[in-house]
């Protein structure tokens, strides 16, 4: 039986459009961060690995390690310069745990933790795959009780504008589906 609020990562979720928007943009808000960001020697990515690491990997300069753990009990272990989590956090039962995980294993004095989430919306619209669904006030308590400070944030669409005239759910989406995005260090 498939576990409850987890994506595969398969060949169809890595061509899908709205993936590949969300990558082109989630690099464009990384290389927006300071060049000492960009210095890093180990680098880690929750999740499965997506076409989005190898992008990361040319930008940082260094491999980026996928976690082949179960994030909502298991421990972290090494030490990473940046850690992202992108789509990830949504589909955890305890996201707490994930980031203080995270944010023992960050090292070093430019240490970096990245992390994109769709932002809340309606039940109507809410994803059957998303366990949680924040808005941006919920995120900042969060990642404070975690420990971490926000350095910078943003927010974006997954679609084309021609998708949102297609029906009425779709319709709504244009208003309510966003990404959020962050750039965070311990605090």
């Amino acid at each position: 039986m498939k576990a409850a609020y987890r994506n595969t990562i398969d060949r169809r979720y890595c061509t899908d459009e709205a993936n590949r928007i969300r990558w082109r943009k989630t690099m464009r808000f990384i290389e927006g961060s300071p060049p000492s960001v960009a210095e890093v020697s180990s680098a880690l990515d929750l999740g499965d690995r997506t076409p989005l690491c190898d992008d990361l990997e040319r930008h940082f300069g260094c491999p980026f390690a996928s976690t082949g753990c179960d994030l909502d009990v298991d421990t972290l272990s090494g030490s990473y310069d940046v850690v992202t989590a992108f789509e990830v956090l949504e589909h955890l039962y305890n996201p707490l745990h994930a980031l203080l995980e995270v944010r023992k294993a960050l090292a070093g004095p430019h240490a970096r933790l990245f992390v994109s989430v769709p932002a809340a919306k309606p039940a109507m619209l809410k994803s059957p795959d998303h366990f949680h669904e924040m808005s941006p006030s919920e995120l900042d308590s969060l990642f404070a009780r975690a420990g971490f400070s926000v350095i910078r944030s943003g927010r974006f669409r997954i679609r084309h504008w021609p998708f949102y005239l297609t029906g009425f759910k779709p319709f709504l989406r244009a208003f309510y589906e966003k990404v959020l995005i962050y750039e965070l260090r311990p605090a």
